[in-house]
């Protein structure tokens, strides 16, 4: 595993900057920050998401004890290239950038299309991945995960019509406490006001939705070669991937942990409920 031996005071994700790296000559853009020794947690993102939409008070509570890496993958926000239109392409681009980092053993937090990569990574490459941590996911062929298309259609007609962001309909529940949590949410993500990443584009979206789509038409997952220790979390009411999803994940890896699903929460269950997330997520990442 990786542990440089130096151990800097961790710097906050508002302030981190942005850092670029060649991958097979493709520039890929990535912030790390956190301290310098211990595996690294390469934080895998969800659809249509780039830098600037992980929650900060989860990355920098990660941070405080983890070096930890966030990325835009081939073709997203900032990062050159074209979006692979297959969850396996993404993970193969994904391999490429740990090791281009100098990396050779990582852990992975994949929430929801992130967490399919994070799958992918771990059956295929296991010596580089030593635990993984999968949010508001599921596995291939898991139920209703081919109707996210549709449902991130009409949830996006819907925040255009209502002039509110998307993630407000997407990750968090229609109730007092949903809302609440959506709006402190959305407040959050707008703390880092220099450097900001570039938007996903129309093309990479597309690939993306394509690449999700077919991961929940295929043939029911063989977890058995995904051995790593797994924490599994998700919110109680998940539309996107039903949080059965995320109950048959645990049951099925063979080392898998089922966190219980956060009350009144959705996909965004771990920024919604990101202080009970964070410490439960060190623990558990504790060699």
């Amino acid at each position: 595993m990786s542990t440089p031996s130096s151990s800097p005071a961790p710097m906050s994700y508002e302030k981190t900057p942005n850092r670029s790296v060649s991958v097979r000559g493709v520039p890929f853009v990535y912030r790390r920050l956190g301290p310098d020794d211990g595996v690294p947690l390469i934080l895998l993102n969800h659809l249509s998401a780039v830098l600037d939409d992980w929650d900060p008070r989860v990355v920098d509570g990660l941070a405080a004890r983890r070096p930890v890496v966030t990325f835009d993958n081939r073709g997203v926000g900032a990062s050159g290239g074209s979006t692979p239109d297959t969850i396996e392409a993404m993970a193969r681009d994904t391999v490429l950038f740990i090791q281009a980092l100098g990396y050779d053993g990582v852990d992975l937090l994949g929430l929801s299309m992130g967490g399919f990569i994070a799958q992918v990574i771990a059956a295929e490459e296991p010596d580089l991945v030593r635990k993984l941590i999968l949010a508001g996911t599921g596995p291939a062929g898991g139920p209703g995960i081919d109707k996210v298309t549709s449902l991130t259609i009409k949830d996006t007609v819907k925040a255009v019509l209502t002039r509110k962001d998307p993630k407000q309909y997407l990750f968090f529940t229609d109730t007092a406490g949903g809302r609440r949590a959506a709006h402190a949410f959305l407040d959050r993500l707008k703390e880092r006001t220099d450097d900001r990443d570039r938007a996903i584009s129309l093309s990479s979206f597309r690939a993306q939705l394509k690449a999700i789509h077919h991961w929940g038409r295929q043939a029911r997952a063989d977890l058995a070669r995904v051995h790593q220790p797994a924490l599994v979390t998700n919110g109680e009411s998940d539309r996107m991937v039903p949080s059965v999803n995320s109950v048959d994940l645990a049951a099925r890896l063979p080392q898998g942990e089922l966190e219980p699903l956060y009350p009144d929460a959705g996909h965004g269950g771990i920024f919604q409920h990101h202080a009970r997330f964070v410490p439960r997520a060190l623990e558990f990442l504790e060699p």
